[in-house]
């Protein structure tokens, strides 16, 4: 299938000066760079981490309605921030 890319020119030149010194079409490169990208997204899902929970009765009633801000600003008190 034939198709139309743009890319930033010193990528295509750089790709050009990788695909003479293999001694291969920029087609063939740009091919394998699709395949290469395309198999390491298969393989690698993208999966959240493990829910960390701890135990406890939630906010104290100082913070059950408070901004974010005033939370931020509590975590981080002291601390240079």
């Amino acid at each position: 299938m034939k198709t139309t890319i743009e890319i930033a020119d010193d990528l295509f030149a750089r790709a050009q000066r990788v695909a003479r010194k293999e001694k291969t079409s920029f087609r063939s490169l740009t091919e394998q760079g699709l395949r290469l990208v395309l198999k390491q997204k298969q393989a690698r899902p993208t999966r959240l981490p493990p829910l960390v929970t701890v135990r406890g009765g939630g906010l104290t009633d100082e913070f059950k309605h408070a901004s974010w801000d005033k939370i931020r600003d509590e975590i981080y008190r002291g601390r240079g921030a």
